[in-house]
C-alpha cells in the first residue's frame, strides 16, 4: 500500500478520492439543511391548509362532524384546539397565539406546545368570538432521515469520484510511464527508442523531447566515434615514425652520420604529439569549464606584431609571404593573451600546412564597433560553403579532407572555437580576399580608447 501511495497514479487517486469525499460532506452539508427546511416549509403549508379546512367543518354544530374531523386529523398527528371567547379547551398552547387569534389575525408560527416543538396554525371563526388553532410536532432528527434518503447517491458519488480518479491518473501517468522506461532504454545503451506522440499537448511536447533527446544522443555518439578514430590516427602516425626509427637505431641500421637525422625527426614526431595531448587535455577543460583564465587589458595591435615576427621565421624562405596589418594606435581588449596567441597560433598552424608557398597569409588587427578584431586570411585551397557550417566541429573537416590535402588531428579550430568563446568573444569563418579561408576573431573592449 504504501508503495502504491508512492507512485504518481496512487497519489492521484488519493487526492481524488479525498476531493470526493470533501465534496461529499459539502454537500450534504448544504443539501441536507435545504431539505428540511423544505420540508418544514411544506408541513407548515398543509398544516395553515387544513385549519381552513377545519374552520369551515367546525362551522357545523354537529358533534358527530366535529369528531369525525378531529379524528381524521389525529391521524396524521395533529391536534386541534378550539378556543372561545379567549380561552382553549386544552391547555398548552403558547399565550401568544391565543392573543393573536383574539385579535382576528391568522397564526403560523413554529413554538412549543405542551414542552414539544410544534408547528401552529389557527384561525379565527367567522361571527361568533372563536377560533381553531391545529398544531403538529416538529419531527426530531428530519436531517437524519433526510441523510438515510440520500446517503445511497452520496456513496455513489463518492465511488464514482474514486473511479474518475483512478481513470483520470492512468491518463496522466501513461506519457511519463513511456517517457521513463524510454529514458531506461536510453541509458542503457540504445539510441533507436522514440515514442509515440500522442495524447494532450503535454505529452506530445514530452515525447518529442525524448525523441530529440534520443536522436541528438544517435548524433553526438556518431560524432565521437569519428572524432576518436581522427585522433587515433593522428597518434597512431607520430607513433609509428617514432617506432620505426628507435628500432632503426636499436638495430645499427641508422649510421651515426645519420643519427642527428634520426634524432632530429623523432623529436618533431614527438612534439607532434606532445600538441596534440596538449590541445586533447585543453578542450576538455574547456568543456569542463575549469581551465584558468588570466583576463587583462591587452593591446590587439602589438599582440599580433609579436606573432608576425615569430611566425616569419616559419614562412620564409620557402612557406606562406607573410604580412602583419595593424592600425597606428592601440586597440585595447579585456581578454587573456596567452589564450589569444594560442587561437592565433593555431590558426597560422593551419595555415601552413595547406598554403602553397608564396601565397599569401595576412594576420590583421581592426578596432570593431563592440570590440577588437583579428583577422588571419590566406590564399590556400579555402573552404566550401558546406565546409564554414562545420568548420568549428571537432574533426569535421579532418573527415572530410583526409586523403585529399594536408589535415591536422581535427582539433584545432574547436579548442579555437571554445577558446574565444570562453573569453566572451566569438569567431567566424569565412572567404578571404586572397582566395582562401579568413578567421574572424572579435573580443570585448576593456576601456574603448578609439574613435
Amino acid at each position: 500500500m504504501r508503495d502504491f501511495l508512492g507512485t504518481l497514479t496512487g497519489r492521484a487517486v488519493l487526492v481524488t478520492a479525498a476531493t470526493a469525499v470533501v465534496s461529499v460532506i459539502v454537500t450534504a452539508l448544504v443539501a441536507v439543511p435545504v431539505a428540511v427546511r423544505s420540508v418544514h416549509a411544506q408541513v407548515r403549508a398543509e398544516l395553515v391548509e387544513k385549519s381552513a379546512l377545519a374552520v369551515e367543518l367546525l362551522a357545523d354544530e354537529r358533534p358527530a362532524a366535529r369528531e369525525k374531523i378531529a379524528k381524521r386529523l389525529r391521524r396524521d398527528d395533529i391536534e386541534i384546539y378550539l378556543i372561545r371567547r379567549g380561552v382553549p379547551d386544552k391547555p398548552g398552547l403558547p399565550p401568544r397565539v391565543i392573543a393573536q387569534l383574539a385579535g382576528g389575525g391568522l397564526v403560523d408560527l413554529r413554538d412549543r406546545v405542551g414542552g414539544r416543538a410544534s408547528f401552529i396554525a389557527g384561525r379565527p371563526l367567522s361571527g361568533i368570538d372563536a377560533g381553531v388553532v391545529l398544531t403538529r410536532p416538529a419531527s426530531s432528527g428530519l436531517a437524519w432521515q433526510v441523510l438515510g434518503g440520500v446517503w445511497w447517491a452520496l456513496l455513489a458519488g463518492l465511488l464514482g469520484g474514486t473511479l474518475a480518479g483512478a481513470l483520470l491518473a492512468r491518463f496522466v501517468t501513461r506519457p511519463i510511464e513511456l517517457a521513463a522506461a524510454a529514458a531506461g532504454r536510453l541509458a542503457a545503451g540504445d539510441r533507436s527508442v522514440r515514442i509515440a506522440r500522442h495524447g494532450p499537448a503535454e505529452a506530445v511536447r514530452l515525447a518529442e523531447a525524448v525523441n530529440q533527446l534520443a536522436a541528438a544522443l544517435r548524433t553526438s555518439e556518431g560524432r565521437e566515434r569519428d572524432f576518436l578514430l581522427s585522433v587515433s590516427h593522428e597518434l597512431r602516425t607520430p607513433l609509428s615514425t617514432i617506432r620505426g626509427y628507435a628500432e632503426a637505431l636499436a638495430d645499427g641500421v641508422v649510421a651515426a652520420d645519420g643519427a642527428a637525422q634520426a634524432g632530429a625527426t623523432v623529436l618533431a614526431e614527438a612534439d607532434r604529439l606532445d600538441r596534440l595531448i596538449s590541445d586533447l587535455l585543453v578542450l576538455s577543460r574547456l568543456e569542463a569549464a575549469d581551465l584558468p583564465l588570466d583576463v587583462v587589458a591587452v593591446d590587439l595591435a602589438e599582440l599580433v606584431r609579436e606573432a608576425g615576427r615569430a611566425w616569419s621565421a616559419r614562412c620564409a624562405p620557402d612557406g606562406p609571404s607573410l604580412s602583419v596589418e595593424v592600425p597606428d594606435e592601440p586597440v585595447i581588449v579585456a581578454t587573456d593573451p596567452g589564450r589569444i596567441r594560442q587561437v592565433l597560433d593555431g590558426l597560422c598552424e593551419n595555415a601552413l600546412r595547406v598554403v602553397p608557398a608564396g601565397a599569401p597569409l595576412v594576420l590583421a588587427v581592426r578596432a570593431g564597433e563592440s570590440g577588437g578584431v583579428l583577422e588571419v586570411r590566406d590564399g590556400g585551397p579555402g573552404f566550401t560553403d558546406e565546409d564554414l557550417a562545420v568548420a568549428f566541429e571537432r574533426g569535421a573537416l579532418n573527415r572530410r579532407y583526409r586523403g585529399i590535402r594536408k589535415v591536422g588531428s581535427g582539433l584545432g579550430l574547436a579548442l579555437a572555437a571554445r577558446l574565444v568563446t570562453r573569453l566572451g568573444g566569438r569567431i567566424e569563418a569565412g572567404h578571404a580576399a586572397e582566395g582562401g579561408a579568413m578567421f574572424t576573431v572579435e573580443l570585448p573592449y576593456r576601456t574603448r580608447t578609439i574613435g
